[in-house]
């Protein structure tokens, strides 16, 4: 397979040099041009033909943000976004993902990072994974098939299990997402009523800083209430929490509520926060039906503590099928537990969450 070609997109000289010597150092990476703005970019890509490009978001004459809606509409690829840490930075970030860009990197000490190295390792492994992101355009008609679900063949999908809605009275939604994450979670919660039956926790892997605003994107999008969560707060009914940006989020009981446990222990796998660690707590949670939730993301996270679920409780889990999924690793590795009782396209997520919610669900 040959190199990965990248087009290195900065306003500032020095950060292009530096990432470029960052990627370099990859064999498996060729940088083929840099550009300056976001109007250079276009023209760059049209001559070039770069496999991926690493796009500043703040930029004179034409910002990262509109370079990326164009990039997108006439010579879409992966585009990987490097952002300021700042309240701004993080907004125009989680708006990027919504434009299309695969995923982002954050420059620890703003636009100019003389510290970027921290993050050097990152940046390479994203661009590689880049190459074999899946940016394909789901068809909408998808929309218009809300009840035509794919099922897996395994044991569970041929013997499903029903909860008992005598003994099973309250619901749990828990949702674990990577990379390509946050486009897949506005499909999901964007078509959730606002009277859902339920509490949902997503554990969506982002670095602190970046995952209040997603929340506040998703909030000002979605009829149920979306949050970042909060160390102590007693969890309600028809609102999504999502778990702070470099903290594990656990959900314990509190005499008959559940409220949420923020904390700093070890990193799972490379990852805080980790689905792993979100899903065994809610394996240890009693008298709940819990529906389990695994999208888009690179690697494994979220199949441990699936199994953890499955031991000790009644669950339904859901994957996100390998044609929606930008990254089928996490939903493959789902999969591979044969504990998953249903496939579907990002699309249909939320419907099948709803049925298997419903009161009259068999």
């Amino acid at each position: 397979m040959g190199k990965t070609s990248v087009l290195v997109v900065d306003d500032s000289a020095f950060m292009r040099k530096l990432i470029s010597d960052f990627l370099s150092e990859h064999e498996q990476i060729q940088v083929v041009g840099t550009a300056r703005n976001g109007a250079d970019a276009l023209t760059k890509i049209e001559e070039l033909n770069p496999d991926v490009v690493t796009l500043d978001v703040e930029m004179p004459i034409m910002n990262g943000l509109e370079a990326l809606k164009i990039i997108m509409e006439k010579c879409p690829r992966p585009v990987i976004m490097l952002s300021s840490t700042t309240k701004d930075g993080a907004e125009n970030t989680i708006l990027s993902l919504q434009y299309g860009a695969l995923d982002f990197i954050p420059k620890p000490s703003g636009s100019i990072s003389l510290d970027l190295h921290k993050v050097k390792e990152e940046l390479k492994n994203k661009v590689i994974l880049a190459k074999s992101a899946n940016l394909k355009k789901v068809d909408n008609q998808l929309l218009q098939k809300p009840t035509s679900y794919s099922k897996i063949d395994s044991k569970n999908s041929q013997s499903p299990v029903s909860f008992d809605k005598d003994r099973w009275g309250q619901s749990i939604v828990c949702i674990g997402t990577s990379t390509g994450g946050p486009r897949a979670l506005q499909h999901v919660l964007t078509k959730l009523p606002s009277d859902l039956n339920a509490p949902i926790f997503i554990v969506q892997h982002m670095p602190q800083g970046f995952t209040q605003s997603l929340a506040n994107r998703l909030h000002t999008i979605s009829s149920i209430d979306v949050k970042e969560a909060v160390n102590g707060e007693v969890v309600k009914k028809g609102t999504a929490y999502i778990a702070p940006g470099g903290s594990h989020m656990k959900i314990v009981k509190s005499g008959s509520a559940l409220t949420i446990k923020i904390d700093q222990s070890d990193i799972r796998n490379g990852h805080r926060p980790s689905v792993d660690v979100m899903f065994e707590s809610v394996s240890e949670l009693n008298n709940y039906r819990k529906i389990a939730v695994i999208m888009t993301g690179m690697g494994s996270d979220g199949s441990e503590g699936l199994k953890k679920m499955k031991s000790k409780g009644v669950v339904k889990a859901i994957s996100e099928s390998e044609e929606t999924s930008v990254v089928y690793g996490m939903p493959k590795s789902a999969v591979a537990t044969n504990l998953v009782d249903r496939v579907a396209n990002v699309e249909e997520i939320a419907d099948v969450i709803l049925h298997y919610l419903s009161p009259t669900y068999q």
